[in-house]
């Protein structure tokens, strides 16, 4: 048995393992029942995403929705009618949470582009959706800056030191690039991706390379690990429902494996949160489509003229600006406000008011994303 390094929380964890953990902590019987199932529902979730006519119809609904979920775990909240109207538009100028989600979308676009591109991990892509996420352009924790953890709430215990990440920028360096060659190479440490997913996400979070933003971060890093090692084409799961939903178990698996080397309660929380939440995204994503059908369905009777393009359109999320309408078939503003008045008249858009302008809301598909 490997000797356990000695930890005291209110010290900066510059002896944080390096990867691979032993093979013992994180291969288990129960783990691999656990990655089984995370595996098939994962597989059914990509299966059907293929089989959609226009995958982008869902991945911004889909995508949006993890965002705002994952904002929220770091206590940043916005109502669904903000977000939708912020997109409907020009989101520049922006303020507030609304804009905190959006970022969070573009960095996951940002760090989805780069993985397609590159095939790889690096420290500049994390750094990169740090920057995107922040809209800042510093990099790594400079020595200077002494970041601690700290427990959450009001009672007794709140604002208590539960944890104090590496401090230094050669040290964070170092683990950083110890943890993207962890990440790429599949040869030497040739572990079940899901598996590396857990471990790298734990790391990610212990190391907590920046100012800020570093949760957001480390939910984009896992999604981007699954479009590497070609889990999912797109990036359509929403993995941050579960842990909302079990926020508390999060965070106290990730301090067992810092104090106790307990690695294996973690790997099956995040496998369960993968499992879970393919089975979720599958759910809405089959709600979506049955929706999209039906709303086809019923402007092909009524508004033979409108083709499917635009009804994709009306789709990609749930509002939408005349301006935004306009297309190949669609090339003026007035024949835009035209159609989507007629979409009015059949109760699938709904006119709101925004400022100056009024944009137009699909009211089931709003109605359908809001649900959890």
């Amino acid at each position: 048995m490997s000797k356990q390094i000695q930890y005291d929380r209110n010290q900066p964890y510059n002896q944080l393992p390096e990867l691979p953990p032993p093979d013992d902590k994180v291969v288990t019987v129960e783990i691999l029942k656990a990655v089984n199932k995370a595996n098939k529902a994962l597989a059914e979730l990509k299966g059907l995403a293929k089989k959609l006519p226009n995958q982008s119809m869902l991945v911004n609904t889909i995508a949006l929705r993890e965002a705002k979920a994952s904002t929220e775990i770091e206590n940043i909240f916005t109502t669904d009618d903000e977000l939708y109207k912020a997109l409907s538009g020009n989101d520049e100028g922006l303020k507030g949470n609304a804009k905190e989600v959006l970022r969070y979308r573009q960095a996951l676009w940002k760090g989805y582009d780069e993985i397609n591109s590159n095939g790889k991990f690096s420290t500049n892509l994390m750094i990169g959706i740090y920057h995107q996420i922040k809209e800042v352009q510093d990099d790594i924790r400079p020595a200077q800056t002494e970041t601690t953890i700290r427990k959450r709430g009001s009672g007794t215990l709140g604002g208590t030191i539960v944890y104090t990440p590496p401090r230094g920028e050669t040290i964070i360096k170092e683990k950083l690039d110890n943890l993207v060659t962890y990440i790429n190479d599949d040869k030497r440490f040739s572990y079940d991706p899901l598996i590396k997913l857990a471990v790298s996400h734990y790391q990610f979070e212990a190391i907590h390379p920046f100012r800020d933003g570093n949760g957001r971060a480390g939910r984009i890093l896992c999604i981007l690990l699954m479009i590497q090692k070609k889990l999912l084409d797109v990036p359509i799961l929403y993995l941050s429902a579960y842990i909302i939903e079990n926020k508390d178990d999060y965070y106290a698996y990730l301090n067992k494996v810092t104090t106790l080397n307990s690695w294996k309660g973690w790997i099956i929380y995040m496998l369960k949160a993968v499992e879970e939440t393919s089975l979720y995204t599958i759910n809405k994503i089959n709600e979506i489509d049955n929706l999209f059908q039906k709303t086809y369905l019923l402007i092909g009777k009524k508004l033979p003229h409108i083709r499917k393009e635009t009804v994709e359109q009306i789709f990609e999320q749930p509002y939408i600006s005349p301006k935004k309408l306009l297309s190949q078939e669609i090339k003026s503003i007035n024949t835009a406000k035209k159609y989507l008045k007629q979409m009015e008249k059949l109760r699938i858009m709904a006119p709101k008011k925004v400022g100056k302008e009024i944009i137009y809301i699909n009211l089931d598909l709003f109605n359908l994303l809001s649900e959890t």
